[in-house]
């Protein structure tokens, strides 16, 4: 089994490196070890990452325009001017415009917030919407999580009296817009020292120069957000995150609370994790298909029942965009596995009906699923236009893929791995050759795996309770700080299930004859029965705890597993169902009687082939329908095969193993029975076994084995018995070697345990390139 990514483990550093990290930092091993990979191995620099604090916080007027920015707005306070702070409707947007909402609740300004609509109003400054709000009586608006943008609405404002002063943190375009102040991180004439703050970051620098003093009581809002709009946890941000979480843990806002409660989260131990998994997709989803202002509402409310209320309404909304886009997905790689598409280095997908607040979603399934860029878009056959977002991998420009064709496009925007377009249906041909033609012009390879940075390489005996502390050490963890992956060698997996109301997780052991370490695996249910049958297996993950009745244990998170070697099912059966023939790969049969009758029931695109065919050799997935004749028929066959998956089913009509073979005073009983009756017709034979007392089966084996010997002869259906034939020993009968050589066959293949079959099969020649 071979994996998903391309492992790439980091540097190690020598033990003079390590000791020069931990001379001043009494760290472990392996704490050293992930930092000095990270680029921190000064000992200012890994004190100021280890122990995150207020003090790294910084001026907030180092920002460009803050001066402006709160001189306007406090202006506006004593002025008793009506603010509208105009946000967006992400988890960055709803935490940005309650944090500065609350700000300017807390300085008694006359303010509300407008969050706009995603389907109505579209990202950043729209200019309807500014026209309404200019209409009702908004004299400054205060924009968060957006407006460098907002050329046109902006200008309108100015020219209508309106002042808008812009904090915002996405990329600058070549004009910016006319406002009284541009709060931004990364203006080209600010200098302040670290630019990836997101919105919420630099709302959260804005509320500090207004109040004039750190918000601590805001800092559970900057934790969501900046974990949520995936931004580098370092420097400030990383600060941000640390002081936030542990406001988090404690935070009384009802709000909160309730949304952590609804969603299964445990408060008091609320981590990034938590944040990016739990939290951020169910603020998000609101805005995915509604109104997300109900998530400011939830985060500023004061009332527990309305917050219980609205938490469960957000889970709701988050249940159903679970739904959506589980469907989406299903249909979108159905689409996706089309022979054009599989042919295509890139993908555009597109269909009617779908929800376009979950596109994105969508299109980052199905790149983890293919490698391949992709463009998942919903058709309007009333307006012919498809509109939806799309993914990449690394190597793929998917901004500048497409920049380059606007002429093809009605509406778009975005960057490097995502964007957002609008265009008409009957583009959609160009669009994905235009895609082509850039990944064949710039000689992008994209039909390697993506490569996975993997930290450390351990063993299940460096998996202790030590370790993950000392990994824990280096939290909070996300982008530019990621969660440490580890390459774990595990001899052997046990207990392989299952789990999830669609099956579709995998939950197991990682066991040697020491240790055992529980492993969750999500979305790769479907991959139970290779794993049950794999050894040697590699798990790249990282480490979590499970706390259960008051005891916790580790356990690994997978991101990645390979196997090595050949995966070998047992399907044994003596009865042959449809579900046997469900598998793509190719069935192979030692009997070609067998193989006639059962190749119409085989898959499309599998073929039935003789255990002698010579493409049993080139074939990945063998299936094995019928008992051989005997061990040396399955040796042969198994050393031509170079498979990577075989599966054993071994039916046979009836069983010589089970049947035996007949004793000598049956064949004399039978043999004297033939002898005194001459003429016997075949035809009576079932008769005859009755009487007789013998299995059918077995008084035919007799037969066959009288025959060989020449004891009788079969005439037009007539059976009679030699009066005075040649002496022979039983034994010396071919059909009685053939037998016995079955019998053999059987003890070993069909009746025996599955690890016995798997230990013989290892002790086979080793076959070349397997």
């Amino acid at each position: 089994m071979e994996a998903q990514y391309e492992w790439q483990l980091k540097p190690v550093p020598t033990e003079d490196e390590l000791q020069t990290i931990t001379k001043d930092n009494p760290l472990p091993k392996a704490a050293a070890q992930l930092l000095w990979q990270r680029g921190l191995r000064d000992a200012e620099q890994i004190n100021d990452f280890m122990n995150p604090n207020v003090g790294q916080l910084h001026d907030p007027y180092a920002l460009h325009d803050m001066q402006k920015a709160i001189d306007r707005i406090q202006e506006a306070i004593v002025n008793g001017e009506k603010i509208t702070i105009y946000g967006d409707y992400d988890a960055d947007g709803i935490t940005s415009t309650t944090l500065m909402k609350e700000t300017l609740d807390d300085l008694g300004a006359d303010v509300e917030v407008y969050v706009p609509n995603r389907f109505k109003d579209g990202y950043g400054p729209n200019l309807e919407a500014y026209k309404r709000l200019i209409e009702n009586g908004t004299q400054l608006i205060v924009t968060v999580d957006n407006g460098v943008s907002g050329l046109e609405p902006i200008a309108y404002a100015q020219e209508h009296g309106v002042d808008v002063v812009v904090t915002d943190h996405h990329e600058l375009p070549s004009e910016l817009p006319n406002a009284v102040a541009i709060v931004h991180p990364r203006h080209p004439e600010g200098q302040y020292p670290f630019g990836e703050l997101c919105g919420v970051g630099v709302a959260f620098k804005v509320a500090t120069a207004l109040l004039e003093e750190i918000p601590y009581d805001k800092l559970d809002l900057a934790a969501i957000g900046t974990v949520c709009d995936i931004v580098p946890l370092v420097d400030e941000n990383r600060t941000l995150v640390s002081l936030g979480l542990q406001q988090l843990q404690n935070t009384d806002r009802p709000g909160l609370v309730a949304l952590c409660q609804s969603a299964g989260l445990e408060q008091a131990t609320l981590d990034a994790t938590n944040i990016g998994f739990g939290i951020g997709p169910r603020l998000n989803a609101i805005g995915r298909l509604g109104d997300a202002t109900l998530g400011v509402q939830l985060l500023t409310t004061l009332d527990d029942e309305e917050a219980v209320e609205q938490a469960q309404f957000i889970e709701q909304q988050n249940k159903k965009r679970q739904g959506l886009v589980q469907e989406i997905t299903a249909t979108a790689m159905t689409i996706a596995e089309t022979p054009e598409n599989q042919a295509s280095a890139t993908l555009v997908i597109a269909h009617e009906g779908w929800h376009e607040g979950v596109l994105g979603i969508v299109a980052s399934h199905v790149v983890e699923q293919t490698g391949k860029p992709t463009l998942v878009l919903t058709i309007d056959p009333e307006t012919g236009l498809a509109k939806g977002s799309g993914r990449s991998v690394t190597a793929f420009h998917l901004f500048k893929a497409l920049d380059a064709h606007r002429e093809l496009l009605v509406h778009f925007g975005g960057h490097h791995m995502a964007v957002g377009l609008t265009a008409k249906v009957d583009q959609l041909a160009l669009i994905q050759t235009a895609m082509n033609e850039y990944a064949q012009v710039n000689q992008l390879d994209l039909t390697g795996r993506q490569p996975l940075p993997v930290d450390l390489a351990l063993t299940l005996a460096d998996i202790t309770p030590d370790l993950y502390q000392a990994l824990q050490q280096l939290a909070p963890f996300g982008s530019d700080n990621p969660e440490p992956l580890i390459e774990l060698s595990a001899p052997q997996l046990a207990d392989v299930k299952q789990i999830g109301a669609d099956q579709k997780h995998l939950k197991m052991m990682a066991v040697d004859q020491q240790q055992q370490l529980a492993v969750l695996a999500f979305n790769k249910g479907a991959l139970m029965p290779d794993l049950t049958a794999a050894e040697d297996v590699k798990l790249v993950g990282s480490l979590s705890e499970n706390t259960w009745r008051g005891q916790t244990t580790l356990q690994l998170m997978v991101k990645d597993l390979a196997t090595s070697g050949q995966v070998v099912l047992d399907q044994r059966s003596n009865r042959l169902t449809k579900q046997l023939f469900q598998s793509t790969g190719d069935y192979v049969f030692f009997n070609d009687k067998m193989r006639e009758q059962l190749q119409s029931y085989l898959p499309a695109g599998s073929q039935a082939l003789l255990a002698t065919d010579e493409q049993v050799a080139t074939s990945q997935e063998l299936i094995v329908v019928d008992e051989p004749a005997d061990l040396t028929a399955f040796e042969q066959f198994y050393q031509q095969q170079q498979a990577a998956k075989l599966s054993l089913i071994f039916y046979a009509k009836h069983s010589a193993y089970l049947e035996g073979m007949p004793t000598k005073q049956q064949f004399a009983t039978f043999l004297v029975y033939l002898r005194k009756h001459p003429n016997i017709e075949k035809a009576r034979l079932a008769e005859l076994a009755v009487y007789l007392k013998l299995q059918l089966p077995l008084m035919i084996f007799m037969l066959q084995v009288f025959f060989d010997l020449g004891f009788v002869r079969i005439e037009r259906g007539l059976i009679t018995a030699e009066l005075q034939p040649e002496k022979h020993a039983l034994e010396s009968a071919p059909s009685y070697q053939k037998r016995l050589a079955k019998i053999e066959m059987e003890k070993q293949l069909v009746y025996s345990t599955f690890t016995e079959v798997k230990d013989w099969l290892a002790t086979l020649p080793a076959v070349a390139n397997r």
